[in-house]
């Protein structure tokens, strides 16, 4: 089975991100979002990206980062931040459905959507990078600056300070909260509300807006 599962309901692609544990994005991780953003973008107006319960996505692999391989780290660690700019840019509304947990690049992914529902409940929200001793690369530092809340930028990137999903919305990690029954729901909402926009008219705009910050990280990526 796959990490990340697509299903089409009309014109809404659901991608649902479920490996069984804490959803962490490692090279099989990356590589099915992206075959799922493929099929997305060549068959749907609108796409929702969701999770398991209790866990949206909890970052890069650490078992990989472990592992001492240099190399492979390398190439974990690019293709998650491409993923972050795919996404980010994507022509498509896209829509994050967040069923629990998402820190670290967990955190930096609900900033590239174009909406984000959280739940209520006892889940948290947060990059806790410096906590762990680690910086953020250029796109983290990127995606940081355009989407959370200047009041709440130092606390959330420097501090390290995790979010519950109904603080997380001031922060500028989410948009709004619902009850977890609601959750898909909702997001089908909203995900078919956008997905009636003008589709060349978005795609523009959006490029308008993001394509040069997009560019420019992408250009400071290692080939």
């Amino acid at each position: 089975m796959a990490p990340a599962n697509y299903e089409q309901q009309g014109d809404i692609a659901v991608v649902t991100l479920d490996d069984g544990k804490a959803n962490a994005m490692n090279p099989d991780m990356i590589a099915a979002v992206n075959t799922a953003l493929d099929r997305a973008q060549a068959n749907a107006r609108a796409v929702i990206i969701s999770g398991r319960p209790g866990v949206f996505c909890g970052g890069f692999d650490l078992k990989v980062i472990r592992t001492g391989d240099a190399a492979t780290q390398q190439a974990m660690t690019l293709a998650g931040a491409r993923l972050a700019m795919r996404i980010y840019g994507f022509p498509r509304p896209t829509v994050m459905a967040t069923t629990g947990h998402s820190v670290a690049l967990g955190g930096f992914l609900l900033l590239t959507a174009d909406y984000r529902i959280g739940i209520n409940g006892a889940f948290t929200v947060g990059l806790n990078e410096v906590a762990i001793g680690m910086t953020l690369p250029p796109f983290a530092l990127m995606l940081s600056r355009a989407r959370i809340d200047t009041r709440h930028l130092s606390n959330a990137a420097l501090s390290s300070t995790m979010y519950s999903h109904a603080d997380a919305v001031g922060a500028g990690f989410l948009d709004e909260v619902v009850e977890p029954d609601a959750l898909m729901a909702r997001a089908m909402d909203k995900a078919t509300s956008l997905a009636a926009l003008d589709a060349k008219a978005f795609a523009r705009v959006k490029q308008d807006l993001r394509g040069a910050d997009i560019e420019r990280v992408l250009a400071s990526l290692p080939a």
